[in-house]
């Protein structure tokens, strides 16, 4: 079980508040009426360096403050709720008065999990917590188990990708209140749809981190990151800082029954001390739920490549559930659109490196990274093929572009739907970014509204930052970046739900939904064991690929450069076994995935095939 410490929690016959301010000599709180009447609360510290109070007339709807030695109030850093924003007052939330329906509920198994992550701000036209509970069912039918969620912890301002959040506790008010998120997780849970959250311990955003305010020490004198000082995990005041989030991960799992956390990148969390941050929280999420029916799951984005995340305790791991695969990514886009600047200079996007990497689950196991400037990465052989979430797009690998331009805008479709069969059908945890079934032709752009002042700095440190590309070096094109701080930039990346029925999208999302239902279903695509992967380079644009799992098996053809043909005669691993041949299963050519087929030929046995253009080809055994 778990007790909420830090904000305003509700107890039988009274409300109990707690603050860690780390200088403060006197706290008080001031609790706000409807009718306008100010009520004030003295605090006393503790000996563990927190400042509580319990009071009797307080009630769930009530807004409340805090002072420090007299001065302003300020809002609560564990508020689960800023009804006028991050810079007002914050308001008591009691989350057992919502009726759960979920008691049913035991989770998604990772090996079974396909992600879709989603902006609740830009998925829908309304961009709230119930716009996007509305397309739930659209998420089942599509074949999608697990949909994950950009930050959502409130922002300065009414938009925000939400990697500024300051009000960690809080879902964002733009999106709705603490019980539409509720209602959100308890509906998917109910359509057999897990919810992860993407949260974020690495840096405040700029504007509202009152958990600062009130406690410097969450900062570290002796550790930098690239939003500025580190957060403090492992020097004077880090016991507290440690609390802090851990409560916060544990709030969501608690509190809003969510499935699992991404945690945001978890390279930047430097900690010396003898216990890393991430084995403390892996190891209290796993006792909070030591009696539960489902245990939450904990995926680390980092590009550290360290084996050590995914690893237990007692082998000095960190104990780590999954962890996102950049490395795929950045070798399909070198492979596809010959990108080669910034991280991209690290990889060769050859196919003898693309298939290393679906092997591996990640490619640097050790090697010299130039952008990094060290070598980079461990050994994976220890680690199941399930526990590497792999991806073409992302909320990063998107938005992170000048344009925030998709994949499917820079290759052609029969491209995209050769590699879209790759991710599909490989063993690795497959994600999908919203809109990326169908094609979307919206891009996702980076967007902020924060206040004049500070947005300014935000545009033009955006603009810098592509200053070094080649592309963007003519001071005239550096400016056509789209500015964040535009209303125009945020509404340009919402998705256009209308095109999914138009040509050439309408084809796509049939040919994600047929693997989607293919990799849920067939029986040689149940084993995400490495002795039943088989996967080789045929040339330098095409890879075959061979999933078995018992008598069952699955050969995958992809070729990604142009007409060409292979003798399955020439392949070792496209031996059915014996007594079966290979029969044709599904074609990116067929006439329900293009609009304008080119059909691959087959001729003898086993077959030649003969590609008129990139695609993909399956085959089972039969």
């Amino acid at each position: 079980m778990w007790e909420p410490l830090f904000g305003a929690i509700c107890a039988p016959g009274e409300v109990r508040f707690a603050l860690w301010a780390s200088d403060a000599e006197q706290v008080e709180l001031t609790v706000e009426r409807p009718e306008g009447v100010c009520h004030t609360y003295p605090m006393a510290k503790s000996e563990d360096g927190l400042f509580r109070a319990a009071v009797s007339s307080v009630r769930a709807g009530d807004r409340y403050r805090y002072r420090a030695d007299g001065k302003w109030p300020y809002p609560d850093p564990a508020s689960r709720y800023q009804p006028d924003g991050v810079h007002g007052p914050s308001e008591v939330i009691d989350p057992a008065a919502f009726s759960w329906t979920d008691g049913e509920w035991r989770g998604i198994p990772l090996q079974d999990t396909v992600f879709y992550e989603l902006h609740v701000g830009a998925f829908t036209p309304a961009g709230t917590f119930d716009a996007a509970r509305a397309r739930l069912p659209y998420l089942r039918d599509l074949g999608i188990n697990a949909v994950e969620l950009m930050p959502v912890a409130d922002f300065p301002g009414q938009r925000n990708w939400g990697y500024d959040g300051v009000a960690l506790f809080a879902p964002a008010r733009c999106y709705g209140r603490p019980d539409d998120l509720r209602r959100f997780v308890d509906e998917a849970h109910c359509l057999g749809l897990a919810v992860y959250l993407d949260v974020v311990y690495n840096h405040f955003g700029p504007d509202g981190a009152y958990a600062v305010a009130f406690s410097p020490m969450f900062f570290s004198p002796r550790h930098q990151s690239p939003w500025g000082a580190g957060i403090n995990l492992d020097d004077e005041g880090s016991a507290h800082v440690r609390r802090y989030f851990i409560e916060n991960a544990l709030h969501w799992l608690h509190e809003y029954h969510i499935d699992g956390l991404r945690l945001d990148a978890t390279h930047v969390l430097v900690d010396d001390s003898p216990r890393h941050f991430l084995a403390e929280l892996s190891s209290r999420v796993r006792a909070s739920f030591s009696a539960a029916a489902r245990c939450p799951v904990l995926i680390a984005e980092d590009t550290s490549n360290d084996q050590l995340m995914l690893l237990p305790e007692e082998d000095a791991g960190w104990q780590l559930d999954a962890v996102w695969s950049d490395d795929f990514h950045h070798q399909v886009r070198r492979h596809l659109t010959g990108d080669a600047e910034g991280y991209y200079i690290d990889f060769t996007g050859s196919m003898e490196d693309l298939v290393h990497t679906v092997r591996r689950g990640w490619f640097f196991t050790g090697q010299y990274a130039p952008h990094f400037q060290r070598n980079r990465g461990t050994d994976t052989a220890r680690l199941p093929l399930d526990r590497f979430v792999f991806f073409i797009q992302n909320h990063d690998q998107i938005g992170n572009r000048a344009f925030g331009d998709r994949l499917n805008h820079a290759i052609e479709p029969a491209l995209y739907h050769a590699v879209t069969v790759l991710l599909m059908l490989a063993p690795e945890t497959p994600l999908l970014f919203m809109g990326q079934e169908w094609a979307a032709s919206t891009p996702f752009q980076f967007f902020t509204d924060h206040y004049e002042d500070l947005g300014k700095l935000v545009t033009a440190g955006r603009r810098r930052e592509f200053a070094g590309f080649a592309s963007f070096s003519d001071p005239q094109r550096n400016a056509s970046i789209p500015d964040p701080q535009a209303l125009s930039t945020f509404e340009t990346s919402k998705l256009a739900w209308e095109e999914r029925d138009r040509e050439p999208h309408a084809s796509t999302l049939r040919l994600y939904r047929r693997l989607l239902q293919l990799r849920r279903d067939h029986p040689a695509l149940q084993s995400r064991r490495r002795e039943d992967l088989y996967v080789t380079a045929v040339d330098e644009g095409a890879l075959a690929m061979c999933r078995q799992c018992g008598s069952s098996a699955l050969l995958v053809l992809v070729r990604t450069a142009g007409r060409a043909e292979i003798d399955l005669s020439t392949l070792a691993m496209a031996d059915p076994g014996p007594g079966q041949t290979w029969t044709l299963l599904l074609s990116t050519e067929d006439p329900d995935f293009t609009a304008q087929p080119a059909p691959v030929r087959l001729t003898g046995t086993p077959p030649v095939v003969a590609f008129e253009r990139p695609g993909a080809v399956v085959f089972r055994g039969a």
